[in-house]
């Protein structure tokens, strides 16, 4: 019943759009979002998923840039974006209920087949376009093949090992979010499991979804191990029908992994990766020993190495820290529309991650830190760029400098120090409501600073080293 909807709907959306176009879609986590995954990969369009919970001047630029041909959006985001998708021109369909379900009441026949029936798509053309931070405060948009998607859940299947036909797999997860997708949605589809859809996070659903459910697979985050360890229900609650439960997204605290396992009995397996590694690059698993701090080894047909900082050309010895390059067939095709960022990101077969790690005699992988101006905020990436420019456009700031600090929650949560114009006035509550009005929410500020001046190095670059000793 749901592949005639995949069906139907592909056929709508391959008429909508030209050959290999892209469609992008605003949709919160539902069975709706996941018939319409399919649907474009079904249609060979490429997929572009976007963040719901973004305001119009953060989907703006990403529409500007993926320049879709159709718009999948959420029934109840129509009041505040019909005005500017009609100003960019995107054919929307308004997917929710009184309008449109996708999949609101599956059937049991075969979808048809013959003059509807999508052709076949090659495992090189495009599948998703996702979005990540980028350095310069714009976005970037990762191009990734149906092959490395494939390939991907092949490769985490050999170190996960799931159970085919017999998995219930608890998503509270965004599906919109690569690690959404990798663990949940196609982590599903793989082993042919059930995908029980959280619409979004909270502790006491998740909670009751374990045992209403009999969870067996639960991806998590930091944030969230480290949210439901601190619930009252949580001692009381049973996880006994869970075997497997992973991490990603950002670092998880040795100290939150050994509370779980010690609560929970089921050790989680964390592993790593980035939305241009297809995402996933490395990960523990129940099939070799667990070294408490790592992020595991290479998955299969993947190969990790660590190189100097300066040219990355070196590759440096077990149990020194430099630059983790990957190469292996989930890397992304390079970044839609920015030859120069991909040839610095891929550089003959290799991916350069940015990130800084070791890799010890075993071969388990360890992140040690962050080359790229990067924070990772309850498992989202948030480059500092984009909020400097945001609270920099309010008439009132002078100078703005955006750092991570650590929390214990969220793993890591902006502090922002602000110099005001001589000559205006304004408050602390005004810009947060400035950058509430611009940004995410995961992207503003927990903190907020007015100082008189910022920090400056001797070449007159603001002092951000400065700025976090002070934080």
């Amino acid at each position: 019943g749901y592949a005639r909807a995949v069906l139907e709907l592909g056929v709508e959306l391959r008429a909508r759009s030209r050959s290999g176009g892209r469609i992008a879609t605003l949709l919160p986590n539902s069975l709706d979002s996941c018939v319409a995954h399919f649907a474009m990969f079904a249609a060979g369009r490429q997929l572009v998923p976007l963040n719901p919970a973004y305001t119009a001047r953060e989907l703006e630029f990403e529409l500007r840039d993926s320049a879709p041909d159709v718009l999948l959006a959420d029934v109840a985001l129509q009041p505040v974006l019909a005005a500017p998708l009609a100003e960019l021109g995107i054919d929307t369909i308004w997917v929710g209920p009184n309008v449109r379900r996708l999949a609101d009441t599956p059937g049991s026949g075969t979808p048809d087949t013959g003059t509807r029936a999508l052709r076949p798509v090659a495992p090189s053309a495009l599948a998703l376009l996702q979005y990540t931070g980028g350095t310069s405060g714009k976005p970037k948009g990762v191009n990734l093949s149906h092959e490395a998607l494939r390939r991907n859940v092949a490769q985490r299947e050999a170190v996960l090992a799931t159970h085919a036909d017999a998995e219930r797999i608890l998503c509270a997860m965004p599906l919109f979010h690569s690690y959404g997708m990798a663990m949940g949605l196609y982590l599903a589809v793989g082993c042919r499991g059930a995908l029980v859809i959280l619409p979004s996070y909270r502790r006491d659903a998740v909670l009751d979804a374990i045992e209403r459910h009999a969870i067996t697979v639960f991806p998590g985050s930091p944030t969230i191990y480290v949210g439901l360890l601190d619930h009252p229900r949580f001692a009381t609650t049973d996880w006994s029908s869970v075997h497997t439960c992973c991490s990603g997204a950002s670092a998880l605290p040795v100290s939150v992994m050994q509370r779980w396992q010690a609560a929970v009995g089921v050790p989680i397996y964390e592993g790593y990766g980035q939305t241009e590694a297809g995402p996933v690059l490395s990960y523990n698993s129940p099939l070799a020993p667990i070294k408490v701090g790592s992020v595991g080894r290479a998955l299969p047909d993947t190969e990790i190495e660590i190189v100097d900082l300066d040219r990355g050309t070196r590759v440096l010895p077990a149990g020194t820290a430099g630059e983790i390059r990957a190469r292996g067939p989930q890397l992304m095709q390079g970044y839609r529309d920015r030859p120069d960022e991909t040839a610095q990101a891929l550089r003959q077969g290799w991916l350069y991650t940015g990130d800084i790690g070791e890799l010890d005699d075993d071969g388990y992988l360890y992140i040690r830190d962050r080359k790229k101006d990067m924070v990772i905020v309850g498992g989202y990436n948030v480059y500092p760029r984009e909020v400097e420019e945001v609270l920099q456009s309010h008439p009132a700031v002078l100078e703005a400098a955006v750092i991570g600090v650590p929390d214990g929650y969220r793993g890591e949560v902006l502090h922002a120090f602000v110099v005001l114009r001589a000559d205006r006035r304004c408050d602390i509550d005004a810009l947060q409501a400035h950058c509430a009005g611009n940004l995410v929410a995961y992207k503003r500020p927990a903190r907020l600073s007015l100082v008189e001046r910022l920090p400056k190095t001797s070449v007159n670059k603001i002092d951000k080293k400065a700025l976090r000793s002070a934080a």
